[in-house]
């Protein structure tokens, strides 16, 4: 599995599920996988520091199936109850299946210098000093790249970026979403979300598969702050008509499917637009009859005519940095360079929002990622540029949710370390 992640550009929590359903694990063994999974990819940076110490050679220089197998086994021994003989143990066995003889002893040796010491010292031997270099020290003791640390620093402030930080490493809970008019929060199994009224905490992880609302499709897997995304926009006000809503993002579908079954309700009609062909399927199976049509188009140059949209969701592209709980790749993955791309794609997506949006009318912009970059300076460069446009307060569209402040008056930030669910910004834009 992580070679799909690393090679073949799989997502964490989309290839697990196919894994585990493929071998047929349950319970504890599908508890195991995931967490020997998604935890070793999660702590990636710090095992790699540790890991360099126990080699002779650039970590480049040792080949991607030893590393991974490495990995792994830095992962049982320093942060899972695995016996220390065992996690070897089974380490070497991979390599020596997947690699050679030659290969195992090395990792045997590696392993075992691993071994010596617990995850604290580790820490307390590979990390920076935290008087001269505190950002490279968080970036080793929480496994984050400096770059992502120095953006999320800038975005919660100093003194809480290590409980944020710790928060990107912990399993995310699995929370389901009933789909109004379809299903009812109700029969959903667990315990109901603090801030949503249509979600439900799955506890000790849970299996959503089994959930006959989920099989039928009435029913969906999907954070919290997800669902108050949605929900923000569906209860901002608007001025007279409230028929035409549009996702402009719409893919997956997680957002379009609550915003669709809501709008249903209403009388109103959800269009969702979606770039990429099979991402508009998505939406399509995700929403189900509810949606008036998917649209496969470019955001940027929507189909739709000006001042013609009462209700629009821009849930933008953005670098996944408020979502490291669930797509811990994400942090391995971004650079610096695709920050700027995508800032110059969320601005083109913000300004032809705005184009479509009618006087009067609510658009919600948001991002899985708190990085002031894709938040406060979008909506302040867009609103700046653009006649006639002004931020609302979206804070009370989020009932219950306090200390949310965003980094614009009137925006709205969630935080994994303060309200349990991804990092997502919330800006409500009116035009006049």
């Amino acid at each position: 599995m992580l070679r799909v992640v690393r090679v073949d550009g799989g997502y964490t929590n989309l290839v697990l599920p196919s894994v585990i359903a493929h071998h047929g694990l349950v319970g504890r063994d599908a508890a195991f996988v995931t967490e020997l999974a998604a935890g070793t990819i999660r702590r990636q940076g710090t095992y790699d520091a540790i890991l360099a110490t126990c080699i002779d050679r650039p970590l480049r220089k040792v080949e991607s199936a030893v590393l991974d197998a490495l990995r792994l086994g830095a992962h049982q021994l320093l942060a899972m109850r695995v016996p220390s003989h065992a996690a070897i143990s089974t380490s070497v066995d991979l390599v020596r299946a997947k690699v050679s003889v030659g290969a195992s002893g090395f990792a045997n040796a590696v392993l075992r210098k691993v071994s010596t010491r617990d995850l604290e010292a580790w820490i307390a031997e590979v990390a920076p000093d935290v008087a001269t270099d505190l950002n490279g020290h968080l970036a080793i003791a929480h496994s984050h790249p400096v770059w992502v640390v120095e953006a999320l620093g800038r975005a919660v402030g100093a003194d809480e970026l290590p409980a944020l930080l710790a928060a990107d490493n912990l399993a995310p809970r699995v929370t389901l979403v009933a789909r109004p008019g379809r299903s009812v929060r109700e029969e959903l199994p667990g315990t109901p979300t603090p801030y949503s009224p249509f979600g439900t905490i799955l506890e000790g992880g849970g299996d959503p598969s089994t959930v006959a609302a989920i099989v039928e499709g009435r029913a969906g897997v999907q954070d919290e702050g997800s669902q108050l995304v949605a929900l923000a926009l569906a209860d901002a006000p608007v001025e007279g008509r409230d028929q035409r809503w549009v996702d402009l993002c719409a893919g997956p579908g997680g957002k379009a499917a609550l915003l669709a079954s809501i709008a249903a309700q209403r009388g109103a009609l959800l269009i969702g637009t979606e770039l990429h062909h099979h991402r508009a399927g998505l939406v399509a199976r995700a929403a189900g009859p509810e949606i008036a049509a998917v649209l496969q188009a470019d955001a940027t140059r929507s189909p739709f005519a000006d001042d013609s949209i009462d209700r629009i969701l821009l849930d933008a592209p953005c670098t996944g940095l408020g979502a490291l709980r669930r797509r811990p790749e994400a942090r391995w993955r971004r650079t610096p360079a695709d920050l700027a791309d995508l800032v110059a794609l969320q601005a083109a997506l913000l300004t032809e929002a705005v184009r479509i949006l009618r006087p009067g009318g609510a658009l919600l912009y948001a991002t899985c990622s708190p990085v002031l970059a894709e938040t406060a300076e979008i909506v302040a460069g867009v609103t700046a540029a653009v006649a006639g446009v002004s931020v609302d307060d979206v804070r009370p569209l989020l009932p219950g949710v306090t200390d949310a402040d965003g980094p614009l008056p009137g925006t709205a930030q969630l935080w994994p370390h303060r309200h349990g669910t991804d990092a997502m910004f919330l800006a409500l834009l009116r035009k006049e």
